[in-house]
């Protein structure tokens, strides 16, 4: 996968891709850079789906032959009911390959049907 269709030139591209690097928000390297908001924050988009994309390659290639998958909750706070039931947290479902790398996902519930989703997307992109 390629940045396609980015009319700013070469060096603003390389300028906004150093800024994305060290954590600058888009607004800020927008202003620096004397471009438009709109502008910066597409090509960090497009930046974020490239790397997505060359994750999710690197994940279907790591994870053959037996994993361990897993869900945990992360955040939320601590007074009243905890865990499954507790407000706020957030799900995330993982699959470990035993001495070998972590691929994560963000679920929106524990319902079944959302992690069939997620494991038979891995099976499915083979």
């Amino acid at each position: 996968m390629k940045l396609t269709n980015c009319k700013l030139s070469r060096k603003l591209q390389l300028k906004l891709l150093e800024f994305f690097v060290l954590e600058v928000t888009a607004r800020a390297a927008a202003d620096l850079l004397e471009i438009h908001p709109n502008s910066a924050a597409l090509f960090y988009t497009k930046i974020r789906k490239i790397i997505f994309h060359y994750l999710e390659q690197e994940a279907l290639e790591v994870f053959d032959g037996e994993i361990e998958l897993d869900e945990s909750y992360f955040g939320g706070i601590r007074k009243g009911k905890r865990g499954r039931g507790a407000s706020g947290k957030v799900i995330v479902f993982g699959l470990l390959k035993r001495n070998g790398k972590v691929y994560t996902v963000i679920v929106p519930d524990n319902q079944v049907l959302h992690l069939n989703a997620c494991n038979c997307k891995e099976n499915h992109s083979r």
